[in-house]
């Protein structure tokens, strides 16, 4: 599970990434991430690892470099690395699994509704929740129509897509996304990548995510995937999937180190 999370990492198209003992991502301004290292697998010492990252974040004109520290990082000593230069802690995720033999009952309330995002008011719609949740600056004109094509092609193909949540009187209230990958064997059938689920701050609590959530892992289902993979925040989203029935695996930690 831990590795099958470890090679997971989104990748806009643009982007700019660069592979090599770890992965480092530079994001588009739109995104609000920054640059992003992780993947650490190398025979080079932590300090090593580290300076380097730091000259690629140089090179690209960014002021700082956030780092992935995973409980399967090698060196072993990254993250401990990462604390001695004082770096700052920003996030902590749970690596969460669930099988898919049976989907789990979310206890949606009937009052709040999941659709697949197909139009461009849906995709608005979810750009709305993503800007409030994840602070990403608004979609452009340029990035909706190459996103509404890459989701048709992605429907087209079964292998992803996104879904919107709606309260009451079909308020836009909560959206995730999901992409199918192949499982870690080759028996082990689909891995559905849950991920960007959020919810608008006033209307938690309502079920939106729960209704999400389950929509995913159904239509997931009937698309072949065998096993859900999430990673959740564990102020957040990490205790409600641990009660819909994911099981923990792991950790993952973001330090922010500055040039």
């Amino acid at each position: 599970m831990l590795q099958a999370a470890a090679d997971w990492s989104w990748i806009p198209d643009d982007a700019q990434s660069v592979e090599s003992d770890f992965r480092i991502i530079r994001y588009p301004q739109w995104s609000g991430i920054g640059v992003i290292a992780s993947r650490a697998d190398s025979t080079r010492d932590a300090a090593a690892l580290l300076d380097a990252s730091l000259d690629q974040t140089r090179l690209w004109g960014r002021p700082s470099v956030g780092w992935w520290a995973t409980d399967d990082d090698r060196p072993a000593d990254l993250e401990q690395t990462l604390i001695r230069r004082r770096a700052t802690l920003e996030d902590t995720v749970d690596v969460l699994a669930l099988r898919l033999d049976t989907l789990p009952d979310l206890a949606v309330p009937t009052s709040v509704t999941a659709e697949v995002v197909t139009t461009r008011e849906q995709r608005l719609a979810v750009d709305a929740v993503d800007v409030a949740v994840w602070r990403q600056q608004p979609l452009t004109q340029e990035r909706l129509e190459a996103d509404l094509g890459e989701g048709e092609r992605d429907l087209a193909a079964r292998a992803g897509f996104r879904v919107l949540g709606r309260v009451g009187d079909g308020l836009a209230a909560a959206a995730g996304g999901c992409t199918l990958a192949a499982g870690p064997e080759a028996a082990a059938g689909k891995v559905a990548r849950l991920w960007g689920a959020g919810t608008l701050p006033d209307q938690r609590g309502k079920g939106a995510y729960r209704a999400v959530l389950a929509e995913r892992l159904r239509i997931a289902r009937e698309w072949g995937a065998t096993l859900a993979l999430v990673k959740g925040r564990i102020e957040t989203s990490g205790p409600i999937l641990a009660r819909c029935g994911f099981t923990r695996y792991g950790g993952e930690r973001l330090y922010r180190l500055h040039v």
